[in-house]
């Protein structure tokens, strides 16, 4: 995948390879000892019930980065 610069990625929305809106970027979690990027964290649209993925504590989506299929006018995450 290209490189892309993170501030262009902050309130994206994010939708799944099956076209469903999931909701919009609100941040990106790495692991500081090796840099690699971990978790998208996803304020949720109000109409996902989605318990494919993880929940933060404050209710938010947790997508690992491996799932990330494109980055254009939206990001698409593998479902």
């Amino acid at each position: 995948m290209a490189e892309i610069l993170a501030e262009n990625l902050s309130g994206k929305d994010v939708m799944g390879t099956d076209g469903a809106e999931l909701g919009s970027l609100y941040n990106i979690t790495m692991d500081l000892t090796s840099g690699s990027l971990e978790h998208l964290i996803i304020d949720p649209a109000e109409t996902v019930r989605d318990s494919e993925f993880e929940y933060s504590d404050q209710g938010r989506l947790l997508v690992p980065v491996e799932r990330v299929k494109a980055v254009k006018d939206h990001m698409i995450v593998q479902r």
